[in-house]
């Protein structure tokens, strides 16, 4: 079992843990109930770039009803923030409740037909998000619904490639999390988050290659590879404990041969990123 991914819009949220407000899905479309910021600004972007600046300076209370007054007008930045505000209660008191709603009002705004390509990678967030809800079925309230799920980090892997919905996907492929078990349909959702230097992914990937899993054959310089780039990801963080331990593991039992073939393999991989970026 692997622990799910934090989600982000440039910076990291936070895990979602169960909050301190209930919310039932059948409610899940009223808006968060806030105080009414002061109708101080020209509109919704205006009031984006005061929040902006407003935090720049260190004038939170300032900034927030700014923020708030962006996203009462539609602002799908300022909903994320607040929604991320909520979840990791990051200058306000922490309600999963409320994070929920607003992560919802995005996608339930998103306009396929016409979007609006600065937003891509907010709403992206935000679908991963709702599926992680429906996934734990938290905070309190929140139905687990695992086909809900599917459908969230479904939509988000492919209409925007985003590296957490296909680690997701992955997981609950591999998991048979309300579907049925496929571990090899796993494993290629899983690559191409690990392609995209997905810390997690490239773990349970590199886990997956090393050991061979159901269907997927054992290459285990290759999952030493994946494994290797997860570890130097990683880095000294608690919260990778996990993927230290998985990659200490094979190095301990990986043949010299093996570890020779994954430094070639990982050298290979960077030149080909390398090329991609010019």
């Amino acid at each position: 079992m692997f622990k799910r991914p934090v989600f982000a819009l440039a910076l990291c949220i936070g895990a979602m843990m169960t909050g301190q407000g209930a919310l039932a899905l059948d409610d899940a479309k009223a808006p968060p109930t806030e105080k009414e910021p002061l109708a101080i600004f020209k509109d919704p972007r205006h009031a984006m770039t005061k929040y902006i600046e407003g935090y720049r300076a260190g004038n939170t209370s300032s900034s927030l009803d700014a923020l708030r007054y962006a996203a009462q007008g539609g602002e799908a930045l300022a909903r994320w923030k607040l929604g991320s505000m909520y979840a990791e209660g990051d200058g306000v008191p922490r309600d999963e409740a409320k994070a929920y709603q607003y992560f919802l009002q995005i996608i339930e705004a998103y306009d396929e037909a016409n979007p609006n390509p600065r937003e891509r990678g907010v709403v992206a967030s935000a679908f991963v998000a709702v599926g992680a809800y429906a996934l734990t079925g938290k905070p309190k309230g929140i139905e687990r619904d695992t086909a809900r799920a599917f459908e969230m980090f479904s939509y988000a892997a492919t209409e925007f490639g985003d590296m957490h919905a296909q680690y997701n996907l992955g997981l609950m492929y591999l998991e048979g999390s309300g579907m049925t078990k496929d571990v090899r349909r796993g494993a290629r959702w899983l690559r191409l988050a690990a392609d995209k230097q997905h810390i997690e992914s490239q773990a349970v990937l590199g886990r997956l290659y090393f050991n061979g899993l159901e269907g997927v054959p054992r290459q285990r310089a290759l999952g030493l590879m994946y494994l290797t780039m997860a570890r130097e990801g990683a880095g000294d963080q608690t919260k990778y404990k996990w993927i230290i331990d998985l990659y200490d593991g094979a190095m301990t039992t990986a043949s010299d041969p093996d570890r020779q073939a994954a430094l070639a393999y990982l050298e290979q991989f960077m030149k080909g990123r390398q090329e991609a970026r010019r």
